[in-house]
């Protein structure tokens, strides 16, 4: 996937003028925050649940290869291989290893924003190998040659309207009379033409919610089941996850799958919760002969012991963008990668370069909102200030910035040449007043008020106002 994060100004100002995606993310809000609202406060013992689930998290992150090499000695013992990969390339090149000696011509895949990360769709199309997304926003996006614009709801950024043009575009196979008016068609439509594809695939992918080191199981989460199917009907399952994603036990995981449902898409639980602990055993009814598990480093392991370290607790729930004002301006394509929103602003510097990816942590109001719900209670915001700091110290962020900060410092350090420069410039500024009490236009801040009101000063500073209120009370006491 091609990184546009250095563009993100230019994909900002392209969403916010797409009437279709202004429409498409108006749905965020009955879609995901009432939701999420509701379910939580049907949860007494929510904030409870988030303290334990953090402390799980920290706990395994400080032990993280141990867990690591329990957790291969289990997949081993239940029958199925490990292969680590340091990086994209190496992770790419094994899973198209185990794809060439089954056979494979054709693979199905669920939902799994690792194999977005390093590319995997891209790269098996150029080896021979066809992957088949069965998740239905990830074929709908598969469809239209696009990436995911959110990590649990990939097609958020489209319309129904959409969605049916897509369908009778690729699907000319079908009656050009049918009925696509309705979601519950445009769903049993993507069902019938996926059910073809789990029975032709030799090898299916899927990602991991969770691996577990007591037990070697990997879990997924879904609401389509399409992950069951596309792990048991090929002959070959490949599991590729990040190392992050390891818990110690049956009994961490089922504490933080109780935050992950509620905090993504406002369930109790998602319709299917799918534990797979290696291949078929004798006596099985179904699931795969071999069953493989591709752990993915990619940058993470130079994430531990970092001011970042805390971003390796995310569960993926995409509860952050769903309550981020810029994501809901912007939708995820902006951010220019994998991970959008304030997750994505602090996930990809770390994973691809503060020069890459400088502007995503400058893309926040920081009003909190992400942090506040946040089922991992992931410091996302003093996160994005790191980064932000670390562009300035390089001097990667525009010269204007750096000298404006500069400016400002030298004015902030001699509280007399503040006091001066503030009296006459307030009432400098009382000519560029709006009526209504707000700039109409700014110097230097015309990406501002071109999109927003900027209120402005009353006439007087604070310190003026303050030496006329301590001199009240003065007299007052006389």
């Amino acid at each position: 996937m091609q990184i546009t994060s250095p563009a993100f100004k230019e994909n900002a100002r392209r969403a916010l003028s797409d009437a279709q995606l202004q429409k498409a993310l108006g749905h965020v809000r009955s879609g995901f925050i009432d939701k999420r609202q509701y379910a939580v406060e049907a949860l007494p013992e929510f904030d409870a649940l988030r303290d334990s689930a953090r402390a799980i998290k920290d706990h395994t992150l400080a032990h993280l290869d141990l867990y690591l090499e329990a957790y291969e000695e289990k997949v081993k013992k239940a029958g199925g291989y490990v292969h680590w990969a340091e990086t994209a390339a190496d992770a790419r090149n094994v899973i198209l290893e185990i794809c060439r000696a089954a056979g494979a011509r054709t693979v199905t895949k669920g939902k799994s924003m690792i194999t977005e990360e390093i590319g995997l769709n891209e790269f098996l199309e150029k080896e021979g190998v066809r992957p088949v997304e069965t998740d239905l926003g990830e074929y709908i996006i598969q469809l239209r040659g696009e990436h995911p614009s959110h990590i649990i709801a990939p097609a958020v950024h489209l319309t129904r309207d959409q969605v049916e043009a897509d369908f009778r575009r690729a699907h000319d196979h079908l009656p050009v009379a049918r009925d696509l008016s309705e979601p519950e068609s445009l769903l049993g439509e993507a069902r019938r033409v996926l059910r073809y594809q789990y029975f032709q695939a030799d090898v299916g992918i899927t990602g991991a919610n969770f691996l577990v080191a007591e037990t070697g199981s990997s879990i997924i989460v879904t609401n389509e089941g399409n992950g069951d199917l596309t792990q048991i009907l090929p002959r070959v399952h490949v599991v590729v996850a990040s190392i992050e994603k390891i818990v110690p036990t049956l009994e961490d995981v089922s504490q933080i799958l109780r935050l992950l449902a509620r905090s993504a898409t406002g369930q109790d639980m998602s319709v299917y919760t799918t534990l797979s602990t290696g291949p078929r055993r004798p006596g099985d009814p179904d699931g795969p002969d071999e069953y493989h598990v591709v752990l993915v480093d990619n940058g993470r392991s130079s994430m531990l012991g970092t001011e970042f370290q805390d971003m390796l607790r995310c569960i993926r729930c995409g509860a952050c963008m769903n309550h981020c004002p810029v994501y809901h301006a912007v939708g995820g394509h902006a951010y220019g990668w994998v991970y959008p929103g304030p997750m994505g602003a602090v996930l990809t510097p770390s994973l691809v370069g503060v020069d890459k990816a400088g502007h995503l942590p400058n893309a926040s109001t920081f009003c909190g909102r992400c942090e506040a719900v946040c089922p991992m209670r992931i410091p996302l915001p003093k996160m994005m200030r790191h980064w932000r700091e670390r562009e300035f110290s390089r001097g990667l962020n525009p010269a204007t910035q750096r000298y404006g900060l500069r400016a400002w410092a030298m004015f902030a350090r001699r509280p007399k040449l503040y006091r001066l420069a503030s009296s006459f410039g307030i009432p400098l500024l009382s000519f560029f007043k709006g009526r209504k009490g707000s700039f109409r236009y700014l110097p230097l801040a015309g990406g501002w008020t071109r999109h927003r009101e900027m209120p402005a000063p009353e006439g007087r500073t604070f310190m003026q106002q303050w030496r006329d209120r301590d001199a009240q009370k003065q007299e007052a006491r006389a």
